[in-house]
């Protein structure tokens, strides 16, 4: 009686790095398909059989395992559905080759053999996996070389003052017939009075807080396949990325140097030196703020209960005395208008919170359910806080009322800390 041949349930794997051309009736995703399909026939005597599931990436590269139908061949071949991997070409499965050598060990784990149909490739032989890994090696260096000839071209380009593409600026158009940037007139005039602002306000919060007023947003703008990018509120991040910008003094900055552009300028070069000698001075000053430490012990812990933003520690110094804050987040970045909590002063805030702490604590049952020993409560009475940090999860804060309430982490219930502004 002859030996019955086993099934061998073959996958085919297609990949196309871009989209152009997906649309078409007969694409490159079909090409590969084709010719798989033909290489699984003509192994019909071995018990090759095609699967019904399509594994067919479009607009995906080669250079990471991020890919759908990729990850779905993956799950499919963990539940042992698949015992052979077949694709037109090794480099559509992979062009990494620590993400093959990751890919094939997979394989081998759950007995998957692997084929690549135009260079007749298969893992099961020592032959095969030394091949395909020299062939790999190639396919890596060409991808690599590839990406240093387009680095190349784009340096080359931004030397010459042309644009090279990505998110276009607020005053300015992307030309429909070619690479170059052409002055949006309603928008320029915005940018203008925005460096005009800050040369008067001298801050980037009031700033912020005036584009706010005027209801006055980043740039809206379509992608090439029509996805619209809809402008959205000034930050104090946004905001300096638009005043820091060498595009409207009509030039092109790459690597620290500048070129004459082949656009328009919006602002004079003057205007542009003077706004950012401020903004690096200030940024000097923002980094010893920093480094200073502040010994905040409500940080991480204080939410505005209006923005529901976290309130971050702060200080002003004046001669022979420094005044702690904690300001909400959403005014800080957004301007002083955002909010209407503002601030709080540090040492009031903390004090309220240590208050109704110590109160709750008082009594030995509440210590027992808060699994407070009688050690940390002494050090807490002496003047240690670091039951604070342990014991309370967040304050919130309304500066409308002045009240703040305590969630402890350590129980369900939460405690009001009330004290007047």
């Amino acid at each position: 009686m002859p030996k019955s041949i086993p099934t061998v349930r073959c996958a085919i794997y297609t990949r196309k790095s871009t989209e152009e051309g997906l649309d078409q009736d007969f694409n490159s995703l079909h090409a590969q398909r084709e010719a798989a399909e033909a290489y699984i026939k003509s192994q019909k005597h071995l018990g090759w059989t095609l699967v019904s599931n399509h594994y067919d990436d479009g607009g995906f590269t080669g250079g990471n395992l991020d890919r759908p139908a990729l990850q779905q061949l993956l799950e499919d071949i963990e539940a042992h559905r698949i015992d052979c991997v077949v694709v037109y070409k090794v480099d559509r499965l992979s062009r990494s080759l620590l993400d093959f050598a990751r890919l094939v060990d997979r394989f081998d784990q759950r007995s998957v053999s692997f084929v690549s149909v135009t260079q007749q490739f298969n893992t099961t032989s020592s032959l095969g996996r030394l091949t395909l890994n020299i062939l790999l090696s190639f396919a890596q260096f060409e991808r690599e070389i590839i990406g240093e000839r387009t680095r190349d071209k784009m340096s080359a380009a931004r030397r010459k003052g042309k644009w090279v593409g990505g998110t276009p600026v607020l005053g300015y158009d992307v030309d429909p017939g070619g690479g170059r940037l052409i002055v949006n007139e309603k928008e320029s005039r915005r940018v203008q009075d925005t460096f005009a602002l800050f040369l008067q306000h001298h801050s980037l919060s009031a700033v912020v807080g005036e584009l706010a007023r005027r209801r006055w947003k980043t740039k809206s703008w379509k992608s090439r396949n029509g996805t619209a990018h809809a402008g959205r509120a000034f930050a104090k991040a946004s905001l300096r990325r638009l005043l820091t910008n060498a595009v409207y003094t009509g030039m092109v900055e790459h690597r620290g140097a500048m070129y004459a552009g082949e656009h328009a300028s919006i602002i004079e070069p003057s205007v542009w030196q003077e706004v950012n000698a401020e903004l690096r001075a200030g940024r000097r000053t923002e980094a010893g703020a920093i480094r200073a430490p502040q010994n905040a012990l409500l940080a991480g812990l204080l939410l505005c209960r209006s923005c529901q933003r976290p309130m971050v520690p702060t200080y002003t110094a004046k001669p022979g005395r420094r005044y702690r804050y904690y300001v909400c987040q959403a005014a800080r970045q957004n301007g002083w208008s955002a909010c209407p909590t503002k601030s709080v002063p540090a040492r009031m805030i903390e004090d309220s919170v240590l208050d109704r702490l110590r109160t709750a604590l008082r009594t030995h049952e509440t210590r027992e359910q808060l699994n407070v020993s009688d050690a940390d409560w002494q050090a807490f009475e002496e003047g240690h806080c670091e039951l604070v940090r342990a014991l309370v999860k967040e304050v919130s804060y309304d500066g409308a009322t002045g009240a703040a309430s305590l969630l402890l982490s350590r129980s369900e219930a939460s405690s009001e800390a009330q004290h007047e502004d």
